[in-house]
């Protein structure tokens, strides 16, 4: 059966306004969550590119720290958290300065 003849008999209107209806839909869905989240990672990738040695970190575990070798071409960063204790975290899981809140 034509889809129009459906609509129309359902009371519907143009088969064009529903077509239209899901442009808008997507439109919407595409400036209100993945275009933030795209603006997001972007700025996390520049903030994790632009680390130097002494920069205060937060990982995602909360644990708060100056990073102490950046390891070039590893995965991870050495992070000191205390005064000669080091650990070694991945890269991806540093997200905010040391004196800013983690946003989600």
């Amino acid at each position: 059966m034509n889809l129009a003849l459906i609509l129309q008999a359902q009371g519907g209107g143009s088969p064009y306004s529903m077509i239209i209806m899901l442009v808008l839909m997507v439109a919407i869905f595409y400036f209100f969550m993945i275009r933030p989240q795209n603006k997001r990672r972007k700025e996390l990738e520049e903030f994790r590119n632009s680390l130097t040695k002494g920069s205060e970190v937060v990982t995602a575990s909360g644990v708060y720290g100056k990073v102490a070798n950046l390891n070039e071409g590893e995965p991870y960063i050495s992070i000191e958290i205390a005064n000669g204790v080091v650990i070694k975290v991945d890269r991806n899981y540093v997200y905010a300065k040391g004196n800013q809140p983690v946003q989600q």
